[in-house]
């Protein structure tokens, strides 16, 4: 078109009228990319491999604590041109024990705890089973006991471990898994004042949090790794916890990490039990 206008044929209006394109369209030159931006891309693609499972919204929110700015849609583009959108993940299940409380909304820290089971398996093909505890409200994850089998006393031992640390909480929530209805189970935390929420047969979406939970834990630890050994599970799985509760921008904390989350409230006092709490024998 330019040898058209520079050849006296018809004018840029016409010619663009001819082949149908706006003017501003023509006569736009394309600006470099300034330095800032080069680097803030190569800091979405560097975050986007480190945290492979994590969406265009975390990634962004990762940005936002280290001081860069950039555009949801922004961020969503580059990770679009790199192919490096996040695939879907497939839904989970689980069978009743007697709760002693009503169905109850954490409001402060150490006020709902919530336990459940996950299952994996090393390399070689033996079962591995972790127990996982979180506190509902701050949504960290306060212990992942990994073992070839866990029973009733494992589960009071992981539990009581971090009561010692954390102050006993009001309530507990969790299926109707044997070791969680086991009578040793139920009457040690019925010794301790703890109150047992069990959830109904078949309703895991009442037991919503620790299953986000596993949903996060399977996606981004399980299924990245394989353990040879129930050691090596144990190393790799608790780093991760320690990642998951530093770093880890939760959508409902305004993508807070748990931890920042948790100190903030602690700060502002809103915190449930007692720091040293006088645990009773454990049940062998």
């Amino acid at each position: 078109m330019e040898r058209i206008v520079e050849k006296g044929v018809c004018s840029v209006r016409k010619a663009c009228r001819y082949l149908r394109l706006h003017r501003s369209s023509c006569q736009y030159q394309s600006r470099e990319v300034s330095d800032k931006t080069i680097k803030l891309v190569r800091r979405i693609l560097w975050l986007s491999q480190k945290y492979p499972r994590y969406g265009y919204r975390r990634i962004r929110a990762l940005l936002e604590r280290e001081g860069w700015k950039a555009s949801r849609k922004f961020v969503q583009r580059i990770r679009r041109l790199e192919g490096l959108g996040v695939s879907g993940k497939g839904p989970r299940r689980r069978r009743r024990g007697t709760s002693t409380a009503l169905p109850t909304k954490a409001t402060k820290l150490n006020e709902v705890w919530s336990w459940d089971f996950v299952h994996d398996r090393t390399e070689n093909g033996t079962p591995l089973k972790m127990l996982t505890l979180i506190d509902e409200y701050s949504r960290q994850c306060l212990r992942i006991e990994v073992a070839r089998k866990l029973r009733g006393h494992n589960v009071l031992n992981a539990l009581s471990e971090v009561m010692a640390q954390r102050g006993i909480p009001k309530y507990i929530r969790s299926d109707n898994g044997s070791e969680f209805i086991a009578k040793e189970v139920q009457h040690w935390l019925r010794e301790m004042g703890i109150k047992a929420i069990y959830i109904d047969p078949g309703s895991p979406w009442q037991n919503g949090h620790v299953e986000s939970f596993h949903n996060r834990l399977r996606d981004e630890c399980l299924n990245q790794e394989l353990f040879p050994s129930v050691t090596e599970a144990r190393v790799v799985i608790e780093e991760w916890r320690h990642l998951y509760n530093r770093v880890h921008p939760h959508s409902k904390l305004g993508f807070q990490s748990p931890d920042k989350f948790a100190t903030t409230q602690t700060e502002l006092g809103l915190i449930s039990a007692p720091a040293t709490p006088a645990l009773r024998s454990i049940p062998t």
